[in-house]
């Protein structure tokens, strides 16, 4: 199962020439995060132990692997002069994906009406019969709180919106990078295609590390070499733009305004997972857990704003990585906890309602969950909760006698 599904994404790099989001037509624009060599790496490592290493497997499986590379390391997927990568979706507009939820962006047009300046470059006022939007124009106005028997609600001229081409452009990279939707990039994560992200890039020095040792079990040193000065280059920039000493935190990273985010996201312990942390910086973000840690597990932010990926919803992929962090640097205890708490979420809510969640409310230890724009749905038995669950029960100290 695991070579087939490596060999059906290198049959996507071959023909689309991405690992697609998902297998449809309208996702040609826009790829997976890059966890390929992962997943190569893996597959290899469990093959050589059972005594069957397959180097010319492993030859094919690198030349894929070398292109799916190239994609986040040329434009557009540039993230400005920093040397680092972006998320970025070749389309324009709105995605087709929301046509199952026709409300979707015309709850964040006039939700971002109500933000002011905050959502300015996101929002236009058009005549009525433009045809200059990126999308759909919207007819909305906005209305006065009137205390209870005071009379009818004073309300402004109803104008007509549309969502901005940049914005739309913030959406599709947002849906690309997994997290969709947060605030994490702005409201609505409309911005994302302005920053370098944390997570993106500790992925791709990843990605540049499994080239490295693929290259050298292929007898290929200079190219290894390559690769691993790659890597080095690459984590002296997620220093240099991401890390921040005072607040022990890595951050995302505005390159259009040039300046760091102070957005505190689960993806922080990526660098952990991707092992480009030192160990005083791996222990200064095991500090900062208790900002993100809640008894049934780890929350996406310490923000509520009402989006699937912030508080205090939980996701299964930002349990495993978290913990397999904490676990490359030694901190054991806290992978455990977070192990067991996440786990057991899991099984009491499998109990009571006999079905696998995509979240978890974190702070709750439940499956409510109240998103106000996007996936209000909470759906059953999705593929990764399973997955990680299975994983982390397969953890010897893990939810013992479960």
């Amino acid at each position: 199962m695991a070579r087939n599904t490596i060999e059906n994404f290198s049959f996507e790099i071959e023909h689309y020439g991405a690992v697609l989001n998902a297998n449809r037509t309208y996702y040609f624009t826009r790829s997976q995060p890059p966890f390929l060599t992962s997943m190569i790496m893996a597959y290899y490592d469990a093959e050589k132990v059972a005594g069957k290493p397959d180097r010319e497997w492993l030859a094919r499986a690198y030349d894929y692997a070398q292109r799916d590379h190239q994609l986040w390391t040329h434009e557009p997927k540039l993230a400005g002069n920093t040397g680092l990568s972006r998320y970025f979706d070749l389309g324009e507009g709105p995605v087709p994906e929301m046509g199952d939820d026709p409300t979707y962006y015309s709850d964040v047009t006039s939700n971002l009406l109500t933000m002011g300046s905050t959502a300015d470059a996101y929002l236009g006022a058009l005549p009525a019969m433009s045809t200059a939007q990126a999308g759909p124009v919207f007819q909305l106005q906005v209305c006065a709180m009137e205390p209870k028997g005071a009379g009818a609600a004073h309300c402004a001229e109803a104008q007509h919106i549309s969502l901005s081409q940049d914005y739309y452009k913030g959406d599709r990279a947002m849906r690309e990078s997994g997290f969709d939707p947060s605030f994490r990039f702005g409201p609505y994560s409309g911005s994302t295609h302005h920053f370098a992200p944390v997570c993106l890039n500790s992925l791709v020095y990843r990605e540049e590390q499994d080239l490295a040792e693929m290259a050298n079990l292929l007898g290929r040193s200079d190219e290894s070499a390559a690769w691993k000065q790659r890597a080095e280059t690459r984590k002296a920039a997620i220093n240099k733009y991401f890390w921040n000493a005072q607040a022990g935190m890595f951050f995302d990273y505005d390159f259009l305004h040039d300046r760091q985010s102070s957005y505190y996201y689960a993806t922080a312990f990526y660098p952990l997972w991707a092992g480009l942390a030192s160990q005083e910086q791996a222990q200064a973000i095991e500090h900062n857990l208790s900002l993100f840690e809640h008894e049934g597990g780890i929350a996406m932010s310490d923000r509520i704003t009402g989006m699937q990926w912030d508080l205090p919803y939980g996701w299964a992929p930002l349990q495993l990585l978290p913990i397999e962090g904490l676990r490359r640097y030694g901190f054991n205890a806290d992978a455990d906890r977070v192990a067991q708490e996440f786990v057991s979420d899991v099984y009491d809510n499998f109990k009571r309602d006999q079905t696998i969640r995509e979240k978890y409310n974190v702070i709750t230890r439940s499956t409510q969950a109240a998103v106000s724009a996007g996936y209000k749905t909470n759906v059953v038995g999705f593929g990764w909760t399973n997955g990680v669950t299975l994983v982390l029960l397969d953890s010897k100290s893990t939810i013992q006698g479960q």
